[in-house]
């Protein structure tokens, strides 16, 4: 080992911390993100949403549902049509980040916040992260509605039929209870991984 003395030596606790993280990239956790866009090129923005999120250091995709076309639920009246998706993910990042970097990519896709549940470019929630369980203003997991949505059962169970929600029950089983009217599976176009 060299005696640079233009560096100094990384610290005990420095080391540490470094080892710590490395660990993380070896234990990735299962997440599932709801896709939905209703304004605009709605697949196009959509595959964007996935290339993104696939160029995220961190978070792998192991599963794309097909698309489904789904009318407004809640908000103004005489929405356009949403097309939605579900990801199934692997991730090192923690789910704020994961939050902050979903984000980003609808920012980056000209989403605004101006209408609770309008109409919108791009929506990317976070459904459900592996072992988490919270009520935080900023991120309440598992998703405090997905139970009850036919536009995010209905692909996600297309992309894990094994899926569960804590706390609620097994996706087929939410989904037979609340149905699928209003849902259509379109057959016709589709998402795909970067490659």
């Amino acid at each position: 080992m060299s005696s640079d003395p233009t560096t100094t030596p990384v610290s005990p606790e420095v080391e540490q911390q470094v080892d710590e993280a490395d660990s993380t990239l070896h234990n990735p956790r299962r997440a599932v993100i709801a896709l939905g866009s209703n304004l605009g090129n709605r697949l196009e923005t959509l595959q964007g949403a996935v290339d993104a999120l696939e160029d995220t250091p961190g978070v792998r995709i192991k599963a794309v549902s097909a698309v489904y076309e789904t009318e407004g639920v809640g908000g103004p009246e005489d929405q356009p049509a949403y097309l939605n998706a579900v990801l199934v993910l692997r991730t090192t990042l923690p789910p704020g980040s994961l939050l902050e970097r979903a984000n980003a990519v609808e920012d980056a896709f000209g989403r605004v916040r101006a209408v609770r549940w309008g109409p919108r470019t791009l929506d990317v929630d976070i459904v459900a992260y592996e072992g988490v369980v919270q009520d935080a203003a900023e991120l309440t997991l598992p998703h405090p509605r997905a139970h009850e949505r036919a536009f995010v059962l209905a692909p996600w169970l297309d992309a894990d039929p094994a899926a569960e929600i804590p706390g609620h029950g097994p996706v087929a089983e939410l989904l037979a209870s609340v149905g699928e009217k209003g849902v259509l599976r379109r057959a016709d176009i589709s998402l795909h991984l970067p490659e």
